[in-house]
């Protein structure tokens, strides 16, 4: 029995009557006729799933900031029409978590978390079993992209000279470029950008620093701008600063926390180039904000997991064959804060993960991911800091599968495979962010963002009913919306504390307080044109419902 038809029987016992919906020939008086179709009509539209109501914004959230334009991905996904003509393709890879790529578990707090609940995903499946519909007159706006600059200041900033990636035969490419940094006094790395110059084929980029000159050596030997380097930098005294990957943004050190960067010291940049690049050009741009305080706690990326020591076994895997290793760290020598984490291995690895143990017994759990895929490798920071104990034991399990059942296999048949730095070797590291331990860092914050904000900005929950804001908008008036800048804020209540506005990511980007009568609000330089959210907070603390604003500048 269809929906209509049911609503249909229990209005006609409400009213008295007894209309038969299916037999056209009996009596049905118009007046009825009309009140039931407007009446289903309406019902209808209240659940219905669209894509101005909820589906655009998880697809601009989540999809566009690769899929698009002169992005990483292979379509764009920039308007309703491009979403529609993919959307059977996206249903796929969403309901088996392909995409977005977000390899780690829920196993511990990792920041900016990019995945889908399964609440989204439900929500996207409606969407498309349902017709995949536009929804109302109102045309939601994709994210504007004018300028991929984040840092618009940098203290540092240089970009590479243009290199043509050679024809190698459809094989990935590594390259290394050397970057003199001519510093003449310690710095502190605060804040890292990497922009890749051409990103269809810039897969993801590694940054190191050096005081040696064996790069500049390997550089000078090779007669093409850079030099290749396979999974390593070509140097074991090289320090990792950072990276960037597909979806990623400008990576900020918590606050009063720095990378160090010795007087003199040179930069490598490790560009990983996948097949299919042949002949095309990529010129990447690096951009460094040095802290202008001295007064700056060091941040160290060490790999203090690695294949070389604490193993249970030498990291071998025969041919056919499936082999799980274990290695460990400890007692940690003293007591540390560990900002962030960044597992690495090769294809043939299937599972990483890694956590530490006190003398108490206890666990800290600090990544786990479950299929691990060599294509979409990530630096993760955790939402607050993880303390490690002074004495604790760090371990970390991994997973490798050299049988023709792993789809990533790099030949047809396998073979043995042991440590090395060539994409067909393996390796088994991970990389920790931490600094020496400090009274109060287990009450530091460093990602504010909830999952439940990607619900909130697409105006929809699991029963697809929409957020309702804690203050009637009578009460409060914000514009020009779209905005050139600045805004004009105007507070009736007295109650209203303060205005906070994110990016379409979810990401806190900038707040500040507000008082009743006319506010003049001058955005800061930071926030570039594009699509923003923003919501009221309250004098309880209480947030309202984030609302859309689009700033053009």
């Amino acid at each position: 029995m269809s929906q209509v038809y049911q609503r249909h029987i229990m209005l006609n016992q409400s009213i008295g009557k007894n209309v038969n919906l299916p037999v056209l020939h009996k009596k049905v008086y118009f007046p009825h006729l009309i009140f039931l179709l407007l009446w289903s009509s309406t019902s209808f539209s209240q659940n219905q799933i669209t894509w101005s109501d909820q589906i655009g914004c998880l697809v601009y959230s989540h999809c566009t900031p690769c899929h698009r334009d002169k992005g990483i991905a292979p379509f764009s996904l920039e308007s309703y029409d491009e979403a529609y003509e993919k959307r059977f393709l996206m249903e796929s890879y969403i309901a088996r978590r392909l995409m977005p790529p977000w390899p780690p578990s829920d196993y511990s707090g990792i920041a900016h978390d990019r995945s889908l609940s399964d609440e989204e995903i439900e929500i996207f499946k409606r969407w498309v079993e349902e017709g995949a519909p536009r929804g109302g007159n109102e045309t939601l706006q994709p994210p504007v992209v004018t300028s991929n600059v984040e840092i618009e200041d940098p203290d540092f900033s240089h970009r590479l000279e243009p290199f043509v990636v050679p024809d190698l035969r459809e094989l990935d490419l590594y390259r290394c470029f050397v970057i003199p940094t001519n510093e003449f006094e310690d710095k502190y790395i605060t804040g890292v950008e990497i922009i890749p110059g051409n990103r269809s084929i810039v897969h993801h980029v590694l940054l190191f620093q050096d005081t040696t000159d064996i790069p500049i050596e390997l550089d000078l030997a090779d007669p093409e701008p850079g030099y290749t380097c396979f999974g390593g930098v070509g140097v074991n005294s090289a320090s990792m600063i950072g990276g960037w990957v597909p979806g990623s943004s400008a990576s900020f050190a918590p606050e009063g926390m720095g990378i160090f960067l010795p007087k003199g010291a040179n930069l490598i940049v490790q560009l990983h180039y996948p097949e299919g690049s042949a002949g095309q050009v990529d010129s990447t741009l690096i951009n460094l904000k040095f802290s202008d305080s001295d007064a700056v706690r060091s941040i160290l990326n060490l790999p203090a997991l690695n294949h070389f020591i604490g193993m249970d076994r030498p990291l071998f895997i025969p041919a056919n064959t499936r082999q799980s290793f274990k290695q460990t760290f400890g007692p940690v020598p003293l007591k540390v804060t560990v900002t962030g984490i960044a597992p690495h291995a090769h294809l043939i690895c299937q599972s990483m993960k890694a956590y530490a143990t006190t003398f108490q017994g206890d666990t800290i759990p600090l990544i786990d991911i479950p299929h691990w895929d060599f294509e979409w490798q990530g630096f993760y920071q955790f939402k607050e800091p993880v303390i490690i104990p002074f004495g604790a034991t760090l371990h970390g399990e991994a997973t490798y599968n050299n049988t023709v059942s792993n789809p990533h296999l790099p030949e047809d048949v396998p073979r043995d495979v042991s440590v090395g730095e060539a994409t067909t070797d393996e390796m088994m590291i991970f990389f920790l962010s931490l600094s020496v331990y400090q009274s109060g860092d287990e009450n530091m914050i460093i990602d504010t963002t909830s999952h439940k904000a990607h619900i909130d900005d697409c105006n929809t929950s699991l029963d697809f009913t929409t957020d309702v804001d804690q203050y009637q908008e009578s009460q409060w008036i914000l514009g020009p919306n779209p905005s050139h800048g600045p805004l004009y804020f105007e507070l009736i209540t007295d109650q209203v504390s303060g205005i906070a506005f994110y990016d379409v990511m979810g990401a806190l980007v900038w707040s500040t307080k507000v008082s009743p009568g006319i506010n003049s609000i001058d955005l800061p330089a930071t926030m570039t044109s594009g699509v923003y959210f923003y919501s009221i907070r309250d004098k309880s603390k209480s947030v309202g419902a984030r609302k859309k604003l689009i700033l053009i500048r």
